[in-house]
């Protein structure tokens, strides 16, 4: 690890700020799934061990008016009063994100206390500060503490003023979680094992322009399914009926094609739904056989063998984005293939790539079944197309 990690730093008795990711979704002003608070409690934790006054800072959706502000589902208290629960201790929470109220509430910390301060997306309402890494705004946050830690991984990508603002000002390293992503990820992008196999789906081309470019060079074969299939299917020629495709990018699709050849595998039939919706009409149908009034919800059978020997010798795999629309009970099976055949590889690092994939794996129960789940599925995509996490290079190296 070349950047300073938490244990690089003297943090007794120091104000340490601490950047995580407590984006976690929220109800009626409670928070539903506590995963996020849990993956950060390691190093909250440490740094509590070792007598730090620990400041935290997150944001939780966005901000786009000042009904937003008064949004429960937008407030961080809860999440606050979750943490505590456990930590099993209390959990100080301020709801200003800047000014005597905040100031106040740090000075008061005592060795061993935590403070988490209200939504740093607040800050966006007058021109998007945070978001927008405002220079002010990261020096004033700076401004509170003497150290920072940044273990949200899942904003490594995005360079806002609570992680790259804060960094540029202050001692910083990277903290437990963001480590093992880092490490996790590793695999896939130095020293790559072969053969290595990457599956790639969700709805979109789009979204995943560069991850494909990228893994065309270092991948042995890249599997595609979801809904982005129908866009390279179109692309060759196929009818697709109403299934999702960006006709924008079907000139890209047909260049990926051609210049992938034989590593891009395509599914080759097709579970069709004549609406989406869970109790739809639905089909089994080949590739060419897609009806004009139905739409693809899923990869079939065949595809499912397909993907499952070009799997089989494999010893890295990366997967990113479901086979299907996996919400819906009806349309699981690919998706629950895919965990299943990834979860059975002997001798393999096998690496999710966050987001709707790595929801999937926990939604089918397959946790267990692979070597590294990343929380942060944008910056898992930007570290596997190849590009530098800002927030990570905003954090300063061991000497």
């Amino acid at each position: 690890m070349s950047k300073k990690t938490i244990k690089d730093l003297q943090v007794e008795g120091k104000v340490v700020l601490m950047r995580v990711d407590f984006n976690v979704p929220m109800k009626d002003g409670k928070v539903q799934d506590d995963n996020r608070i849990k993956a950060a409690l390691k190093s909250i934790r440490y740094l509590i061990d070792h007598q730090a006054k620990i400041v935290l800072f997150s944001h939780l959706g966005k901000i786009k008016s000042q009904e937003d502000l008064q949004n429960p589902d937008r407030n961080l208290e809860p999440v606050a009063i979750r943490l505590g629960e456990l930590l099993h201790q209390s959990v100080a929470f301020c709801p200003k994100t800047r000014g005597e109220a905040l100031e106040t509430a740090i000075k008061a910390l005592q060795s061993g206390d935590v403070l988490l301060v209200q939504n740093t997306r607040f800050e966006d309402l007058d021109g998007k500060k945070e978001s927008k890494n405002d220079s002010e705004l990261g020096r004033y946050w700076a401004s509170l503490g003497d150290l920072f830690v940044n273990d949200a991984f899942g904003t490594a990508h995005r360079a806002h003023a609570s992680n790259v603002g804060i960094a540029s000002h202050l001692d910083s390293a990277v903290g437990f979680l963001m480590e093992e992503e880092l490490e996790g990820l590793a695999p896939a992008i130095h020293d790559v094992k072969h053969p290595y196999v990457a599956i790639l789906g969700g709805a979109k081309v789009s979204d995943k322009i560069k991850v494909i470019e990228n893994l065309l060079d270092k991948a042995d074969k890249l599997l595609i399914g979801g809904g982005m299939a129908y866009t390279f299917l179109k692309a060759q020629g196929y009818e697709i009926g109403k299934s999702i495709c960006e006709v924008d990018r079907l000139e890209l699709a047909r260049e990926l094609l051609e210049r992938g050849g034989d590593k891009l595998v395509l599914p080759v039939d097709h579970v069709v739904a004549s609406a989406f919706d869970n109790d739809a009409k639905t089909q089994i149908v080949e590739i060419d056989e897609i009806p004009e009034d139905y739409m693809g919800m899923d990869i079939g059978p065949k595809t499912i063998d397909r993907f499952k020997e070009a799997l089989q010798s494999a010893k890295t795999v990366v997967w990113n984005g479901p086979m299907g629309v996996f919400e819906m009970p009806r349309f699981e099976k690919g998706t629950l293939a895919v965990c299943q055949m990834i979860g059975q590889l002997e001798d393999a690092t096998t690496i999710v790539g966050g987001g709707d994939s790595a929801a999937a794996v926990k939604q089918l129960g397959y946790q267990d079944e692979f070597t590294h789940i990343s929380t942060g599925g944008g910056a898992s995509l930007t570290y596997l197309e190849g590009q530098d996490l800002v927030a990570i290079s905003a954090i300063q190296d061991r000497v």
